[in-house]
């Protein structure tokens, strides 16, 4: 257990969310979570997975980013993430 957490004390937020056994899991609590219609479980993960996505093509992960067209990337792609949950969470009826 030490070695757990002495892992995630010492691991960065990009290089977690690279880890092929994170991805596993990630997408495996995914699926099940599509089975279960566990509507605020799936929601969750996409919206963790989508900003990750757009973190690391933005290049913000190298921490390359400044107010320059890869942060302008970053903005629109987390607002349109936000507007997607907003929709799914509040809007649509079941």
């Amino acid at each position: 257990m030490q070695e757990i957490v002495d892992f995630l004390v010492s691991a960065r937020v990009m290089k977690l969310a690279g880890d092929p056994r994170v991805l596993f899991a990630a997408g495996a609590l995914f699926l099940v979570s599509i089975i279960m219609r566990w509507k605020i479980v799936s929601l969750s993960l996409f919206g963790v997975g989508a900003i990750l996505a757009i973190a690391r093509f933005s290049g913000l992960s190298e921490g390359k980013a400044s107010v320059d067209p890869n942060m302008l990337v970053f903005s629109i792609g987390t607002l349109l993430v936000g507007v997607v949950l907003i929709y799914f969470l509040f809007i649509k009826g079941d």
